[in-house]
């Protein structure tokens, strides 16, 4: 049948149930690079929520106050387009990531790669023992030994995972208020202390059973590499021209003129494999190009005294064809594209105002007639403060027959901070012209002028 392990993931077997794996501890040159990049990324993980940039957090997606804070920039509701653009520019770098180099990002970036493979995994291989052990252990019948080393993995597990859910609600609450949780009496944080629960539970589940049915199944960037490689993509691949037929190592034979490729069918790149797959096979979805394979192979090419590179960062062409990579139409297109958003962004930040003022009428109401036999207007004012300064505001007509009452003579702004208050603008009969008129309502804080925004006062049509 014509490329049959296409037909289903590696994962799940014919009846459709769940193929554990069991991935080889790997060892080599692009493992220990990424160990060095994963925990370096690790560190940064753990600890972004606890920098402070200014008084602000390195990185905080705090959706309660609506304020994102991406390394010492913070984003207010007002600045949606500049955190929309943001995104733009994150998804077609990830686009032009992976038609360039394939889904190396998720063996050598993404958290969930990241904590599987160099968290985890690595208790399991400390407690467990290597992949024979692991699936000897599986089949073993429960005894004492089982049950202690079950207990202590999933017991480190669920700690594990309750760190990591404390670490993720920093992102989205602040460290400040998760600190308040830790620190203060249960009973007044009993919100925060089930979330805690919930994202402990959700981590758990995911790397303890999930694992990498996640980067498979449920992520999808996984999917999306369908339609984003191509044949001149850089992917972790086998070199099939080299390689075929595969055949035995026999020493001291002649492997050309036994008919023989450099691929002696030893499986340990399917044996390290973290999701299962055998790379011999070409391009599949499930690889996550973390590199285990070509360390794999490599150690067992220098064993036999063969060349190395029988797996190998290489697209399609370059296999076929034995050339390097070369720069498509399509990824000198995204990489312009590329240039142009980043250039946009950073344009909209550099003529970013730190002060803004959004000035509706009151929702319901058109205009009231008051005892003094003047016209008055109710209007609604959000003012944002993107600055740490705190700002005594007034508000101040252009026109001097129109009269703004608050409910105190100034309202106190504080840094970094928006407030929503209600004004009464005041104007007598004569100065309505066919029912309407503009005017500009002057925002002063702390003596200077901050911003200036247009409104219409309504009254009867004469």
């Amino acid at each position: 049948m014509e490329e049959a392990f296409r037909d289903h993931i590696a994962t799940v077997n014919q009846d459709g149930k769940r193929v554990w794996v069991y991935p080889k501890k790997p060892k080599g040159k692009f493992t220990n690079r990424r160990k060095l990049i994963s925990y370096s990324l690790l560190v940064f993980l753990l600890s972004a929520p606890f920098i402070k940039i200014n008084g602000d957090q390195l990185i905080e997606i705090n959706i309660l106050e609506r304020k994102f804070s991406m390394f010492g920039a913070t984003f207010w509701p007002q600045d949606l387009y500049l955190f929309a653009v943001m995104l733009i520019i994150a998804i077609v770098f990830v686009i032009l990531f992976t038609i360039i180099y394939g889904r190396l990002f998720c063996g050598w970036f993404c958290p969930q790669t990241i904590f599987m493979e160099f968290v985890f995994r690595q208790v399991e291989y400390w407690i467990d023992g290597d992949w024979t052990k692991q699936r000897a252990l599986d089949k073993q019948a429960w005894n004492a030994q089982k049950w202690a080393k079950r207990i202590l993995k999933h017991t480190i597990f669920w700690l594990i995972s309750f760190v990591i859910a404390n670490i993720f609600l920093a992102y989205i609450i602040g460290s400040n208020a998760l600190l308040k949780i830790i620190t203060e009496p249960v009973r007044e944080h009993i919100g925060g202390l089930i979330s805690i629960g919930i994202f402990t539970t959700i981590f758990y589940f995911v790397f303890s059973w999930l694992r990498e049915q996640v980067c498979t199944t449920i992520c999808p960037y996984g999917r999306l590499q369908g339609v984003l490689l191509d044949q001149n993509s850089m992917v972790v691949a086998y070199d099939y021209v080299r390689g075929e037929d595969r055949g035995k190592f026999r020493k001291g034979e002649d492997r050309p003129s036994a008919k023989k490729g450099d691929c002696i069918d030893c499986s340990q790149c399917v044996h390290v494999c973290p999701t299962g797959i055998d790379i011999r096979n070409g391009t599949q979805l499930e690889c996550v190009n973390c590199t285990a394979c070509i360390d794999a192979c490599d150690s067992m090419m220098e064993g036999v005294g063969l060349e190395k590179g029988l797996i190998r960062f290489v697209s399609e062409n370059g296999i076929r064809n034995r050339t390097r990579f070369q720069w498509t139409r399509r990824v000198i297109s995204y990489t312009v594209l590329l240039v142009i958003l980043i250039g946009i962004w950073v344009t909209m930040m550099a003529i970013r105002e730190d002060f803004s003022t959004t000035i509706i009428r009151q929702r319901g109401s058109t205009y009231q007639l008051t005892r003094e036999k003047d016209i008055s207007n109710i209007f609604e004012i959000d003012l944002t403060n993107k600055t740490k300064e705190v700002f005594r505001v007034k508000l101040v007509s252009s026109d001097p027959s129109v009269k703004l009452e608050l409910a105190s003579d100034s309202l106190e702004l504080p840094g970094q901070k928006h407030i929503r208050e209600r004004f009464l603008a005041r104007f007598p009969y004569s100065f309505i012209q066919n029912g309407t008129r503009k005017i500009d309502i002057i925002i002063v804080g702390n003596g200077k002028e901050m911003d200036r925004v247009r409104i219409k006062v309504i009254g009867p049509s004469f």
